[in-house]
């Protein structure tokens, strides 16, 4: 095998088109890592600022009435986290800002899509793209003809006629496709990991989460090199085995993933955006409404608390009525905004699981998730993002309610909340899972890979035999 393998790797060195391979794949990846960082440290200082300013100008907008702060808002921002230097996910599209405010749970806004062209997305250069897409080519480009080129050259009768083991060949021929893409992926991936530790105000960086992409894309360059060997096993020469690298290369990066999500889409399709804010006006409309207190569910909500407390008049109350009945439309509409946004939960949650569960001819889709999920640049991070905000929301209400309940008169008009206490409401903080809530949450992926790696491998190992 030892000889096999030096053979093989030599016959590389010596092949002018893996050097042009490499070179332009490496420049690839510098451009890549270059404009990725500099993007980087552009949203990162962005997303500082904007968490700074608006903290400030929450904290010195002076004496207020708190509704009327709470009518004024406040913005929940998304952090920059390290690894989306490495893989963007989906972040250039899902937003970045919410603004949080009373009565409305609003959207995310302010996507890096929407500020460019529709040009810019042929145009964009990642480190993912480069080794989930161009990293296979390589891989091709050393396996294709590691046994056609025996049968072309009339050495395979050779091999045989030594008693060469035709497992050991086998692994022989595999390894030495594997080592050259194995060696440079460890060099990438140990620069990224120098670059991103020595930047500044690094969000969520850790050396766990970048070994574990490391080893997901490893075991995925596995794989691809074994189906990619085992094709030039069967291929009767060079040129079909080429051919039907590039097409296996094809519809696992492109056709698979594509027929996926149409899938996916067709079967659990969402609302319209007039149909679902349809649904949460209708919900509402029949709700509490912490402005009007002459609405039925309003009405009831007083006897029910002058009941509860064992008064006749709103007067009589040991608390601002009006500031209790604001928190409780709050609560009532945000349970409305909850049962919807569950709804839409739950068909996100359909479809990936649609889109996974098609992993079984494609291995690209699994590492594709798992990449996005490590990275924090997934839907799924975004979703969670968009619960702490609206959480958030719900206690920012309450804050500025209670203030009124809790310190205003009852009848008082122009009550004001003083500036200090502004400070009082807590910092909004966003902490992504951990790396092994988000192993957790890949369980079906990872098996999905380990799958494609044993089936493929075993079908190597009886065909080498046969062969």
């Amino acid at each position: 095998m030892k000889n096999i393998i030096f053979k093989e790797l030599k016959e590389l060195i010596r092949d002018g088109r893996f050097k042009l391979a490499l070179i332009i794949s490496l420049v690839l990846l510098v451009i890549a890592t270059i404009t990725s960082v500099n993007q980087y440290q552009k949203n990162n200082d962005q997303y500082l600022e904007s968490v700074n300013k608006e903290r400030n100008i929450w904290e010195t907008q002076g004496a207020k009435n708190p509704h009327s702060a709470a009518h004024y808002g406040t913005y929940a921002f998304k952090p920059k986290f390290a690894l989306s230097l490495f893989d963007y996910g989906v972040t250039k599209y899902t937003g970045n800002t919410i603004f949080l405010e009373a009565h409305n749970r609003n959207e995310a806004s302010f996507s890096e899509a929407s500020d460019q062209s529709s040009l810019a997305r042929f145009g964009t250069l990642s480190i993912n793209f480069v080794l989930i897409y161009l990293v296979p080519l390589l891989i091709i480009l050393i396996g294709y003809n590691v046994y056609t080129k025996e049968v072309e050259h009339k050495t395979f009768t050779l091999l045989k006629s030594q008693g060469v083991n035709p497992i050991k060949l086998a692994l022989g021929k595999w390894l030495a496709t594997f080592i050259p893409v194995f060696v440079l992926v460890i060099i990438i991936f140990f620069s990224v990991g120098l670059v991103l530790s020595s930047l500044d105000n690094l969000s969520f960086f850790s050396w766990g989460s970048l070994f574990t992409l490391f080893l997901s894309y490893s075991f995925y360059y596995l794989i691809m090199t074994t189906i990619i060997v085992w094709v030039s096993m069967w291929s009767k020469s060079s040129g079909m085995s080429l051919v039907s690298s590039l097409v296996l290369w094809i519809v696992f990066s492109f056709i698979a993933p594509k027929v996926a999500t149409n899938i996916a889409n067709n079967n659990h399709p969402y609302p319209s955006k007039t149909e679902f804010s349809a649904r949460i006006a209708e919900g509402k409309k029949n709700g509490l409404d912490g402005h009007n207190p002459w609405n039925e569910a309003a009405k009831k909500l007083e006897q029910e608390t002058l009941k509860e407390y064992g008064v006749d008049s709103l007067h009589q109350l040991p608390f601002n009525y009006a500031g209790y009945r604001m928190q409780k439309g709050e609560e009532h509409e945000a349970k409305i905004y909850e049962k919807h946004y569950a709804i839409l939960n739950e068909i996100a949650v359909n479809q990936n699981n649609t889109y996974q569960n098609l992993a079984f001819v494609s291995p690209f889709i699994s590492v594709r998730f798992l990449s996005m999920d490590i990275a924090h640049t997934s839907a799924n991070l975004h979703e969670k993002f968009t619960q702490a905000a609206e959480a958030y929301r719900i206690k920012q209400q309450e804050f500025l309610n209670f203030d009124i309940k809790d310190n205003a008169k009852v009848g008082e008009r122009g009550y004001k909340m003083s500036a200090e206490k502004f400070k009082a409401l807590p910092k909004f903080n966003f902490t992504p899972p951990t790396l092994a809530q988000i192993l957790k949450e890949n369980t079906k992926n990872l098996l999905f890979l380990a799958l494609w790696l044993i089936v493929p491998f075993a079908a190597l190992m009886m065909t080498s035999k046969k062969i």
